[in-house]
């Protein structure tokens, strides 16, 4: 397999639903690079969250790019920033809200797929702003909330 390289000017970006607050581009995932996991950067506006959910067969996992929030799965809470890193097991109902005054960046990786590719292809196509491309490229200038 010839390795696949990507800037992020080449990732495909969605809104799941029109009200949503969240906005996920799709780095990696089986019609773009023939592999099994969905390699994702999830972009939360300020106040915004995902909608509670679960995946059957699939373990996801978070590390958080920049930004401060909470993640909830199962009834706990946790609060996270830049740095932190969060495992979701299969079937536990989880989800991620942006507590920060900036928008909260999380790299998601879920293995199988588990239809979150398909998901995601099926909402709204959208773009990365500059804000997203600087936090991307890493030229943002670090802030207090990094």
């Amino acid at each position: 397999m010839i390795p696949v390289i990507k800037s992020p000017k080449d990732y495909q970006v969605y809104r799941i639903s029109p009200d949503a607050t969240n906005r996920l581009a799709i780095v990696f995932d089986r019609a773009s690079a023939d592999v099994s996991p969905i390699v994702c950067v999830e972009i939360f506006d300020v106040g915004g969250k995902q909608p509670p959910n679960r995946h059957q067969s699939a373990v996801e996992m978070f590390f958080i790019l920049k930004g401060e929030g909470l993640a909830h799965c199962d009834g706990k809470t946790v609060p996270i920033q830049a740095g932190d890193s969060f495992l979701v097991p299969p079937t536990d109902i989880h989800f991620i809200e942006n507590t920060g005054l900036g928008r909260l960046y999380a790299l998601s990786i879920m293995v199988p797929n588990d239809h979150f590719a398909e998901l995601i292809r099926s909402g709204i196509e959208v773009e990365l702003d500059e804000e997203d491309l600087a936090v991307l490229r890493r030229t943002a200038t670090p802030s207090l909330t990094d």
